[in-house]
């Protein structure tokens, strides 16, 4: 069998850009050849990050508290879990096997925890197992996020690999492409406007010479694609959506093609030559508007809205610079921590105006997801203090402050939070918001549960942990306890039964 992996997909890529003159020149550092791995510390393979090494099934799951009986359906999260791996030199977090973990909730009862690795040929070639039909271009075990849509699970990556639909208990299904409306490249963020039923994307890859715009219609068809002229083949890892508009985030993080020649795991530098600007896009149709920025790191979308003449955007940023291929320890390295940030895009001053709203490390954030471009009271967020010290600390130089683990509830309304603290070494994850009942309208935004997989340092395996939303700060509705570990990942999703 052929060898599809990304990084032959990306040397590709850069000796196509080389010739066609796709890609400017490059500022900042990239990734160096790496050291000899005695002595070493790779943060993104060791504790909370490790990886797991074998696929659990397990059924009648132990419960401390009272799951929820309206809570019916399946808690998922992806997140990369490097597969047989030799040398920890040649890996980078963002590379890693995308495993998907799942708990299944049903009238009160937890009925089953499974893991599955997504299964692209290369998965599939170490494990020993058959790959079902033609290896398709790019092909890669998506390992960033994990969607419901339309019936189906889809594990999502960007910049290139098609999405994979697994099953309902997260055996691989195959790649998936809308019903064959897709053509090149997804991305990891989708948005979905409950109202419209639409589902959003932003791609990008190494050889073009924009960015696309996607609508998936409610039948689960791409309808309409608008390219986006951009240069320097920027990395654009999420983006926001309002009633009105598409906001996209054009950051100095570039391919770089000297290090995809190279070799680099992932080519990707901080160019202090490419200006920082946000574009706003009409989703009724029309021009693009740029708008100039302060160059910094666009990690997530808590969520957006329209205000006026103006956009509204919650999320988390990094300050400049950020390393996405990191500089030795095996994942990114900022020159600070992720914080939640207010960016408001004023269209009639052509300006960005942006504001710390909580200055403690935190990532991951998210919103009532009925909420998805329109204005929002609260977010969620998590503090893991693992994370934040491997994102500041390559090669195991740890900072002079103490971080702490804990869920953030923001009410951005009145500009206060609450935190429901973990102990130390209980990493936690993406809190997902489930709704109490998403057919009322009339419920209140947080009516509701926030539900996260934290590790238990006491048994040495992860949680689910399920807080009221309304009740942040006090005791969990429940603890369903799993059988192994979830190691620090990426994103997730609940998807309620049909």
């Amino acid at each position: 069998m052929t060898e599809h992996s990304r990084r032959n997909v990306l040397r590709g890529a850069a000796a196509i850009a080389a010739a066609s003159g796709l890609v400017g020149a490059t500022g900042g550092l990239a990734a160096g050849a790496p050291a000899a791995s005695k002595g070493r510390h790779f943060p993104f393979l060791e504790g909370a990050f490790a990886p797991v090494t074998e696929e659990l099934t397990a059924f009648g799951l132990p419960v401390t508290g009272r799951i929820p009986r309206e809570l019916n359906g399946r808690y998922l999260r992806n997140g990369p879990n490097v597969l047989g791996l030799e040398d920890p030199r040649a890996h980078h977090w963002m590379q890693g096997d995308g495993m998907v973990h799942g708990v299944r909730l049903r009238d009160g009862r937890a009925e089953w925890y499974c893991n599955r690795w997504v299964r692209s040929s290369r998965v599939a070639e170490k494990l020993g197992e058959p790959y079902p039909g033609p290896v398709p271009p790019d092909d890669f075990p998506c390992n960033t996020h994990v969607i419901g849509h339309r019936g189906r699970v889809l594990a999502l990556q960007e910049s290139g690999p098609l999405p994979y639909e697994l099953d309902y208990e997260l055996n691989t299904v195959g790649t998936y492409d809308f019903r064959g409306t897709l053509e090149g490249a997804f991305t990891a963020h989708t948005k979905l406007d409950a109202e419209s039923g639409e589902l959003h994307a932003i791609t990008y890859y190494p050889t073009w010479n924009h960015i696309r715009h996607l609508v998936v219609n409610a039948a689960g068809r791409v309808v309409r694609t608008t390219r986006i002229p951009v240069s320097d083949s920027p990395m654009i890892h999420d983006f926001a959506l309002t009633e009105k508009y598409v906001v996209i985030f054009d950051m100095p993080v570039t391919f770089d093609p000297a290090g995809a020649e190279r070799g680099d795991l992932v080519p990707y530098v901080w160019n202090d030559r490419h200006a920082a600007r946000v574009g706003v896009l009409p989703r009724a149709g029309g021009r693009i508007r740029w708008i100039e920025a302060e160059p910094t790191y666009y990690s997530h979308t808590l969520n957006a809205y329209d205000e006026g003449s103006s956009v509204v955007v919650d999320l988390t940023a990094i300050a400049a610079p950020f390393f996405v291929a990191g500089r030795g320890s095996g994942g990114p390295y900022g020159a600070g921590t992720p914080r939640l940030h207010r960016w408001t895009v004023d269209l009639d001053r052509g300006r960005v105006r942006t504001k710390v709203l909580d200055d403690r490390p935190q990532e991951f954030p998210r919103v009532n997801e009925s909420l998805v471009g329109r204005r929002h009271r609260y977010g969620y967020s998590a503090a893991s203090a693992e994370l934040t010290l491997a994102y500041v600390t390559p090669d195991g130089n740890p900072p002079d402050r103490v971080f702490r683990n804990e869920l953030i509830k923001h009410d951005l309304m009145r500009g206060t939070t609450q935190a429901h603290r973990l102990p130390r070494h209980a990493a936690a994850g993406e809190p997902v918001f489930v709704a109490s009942d998403p057919a009322d309208r009339r419920a209140a935004e947080d009516d509701g549960y926030t539900l996260a997989y934290v590790h238990n340092p006491d048994r040495g395996a992860a949680d689910l942990l399920i807080l009221s939303a309304q009740d942040f700060t006090g005791e969990p509705v429940a603890r369903v306890q799993l059988p192994g570990r979830v190691p620090l990942g990426f994103h997730g999703n609940w998807v309620a039964d049909a």
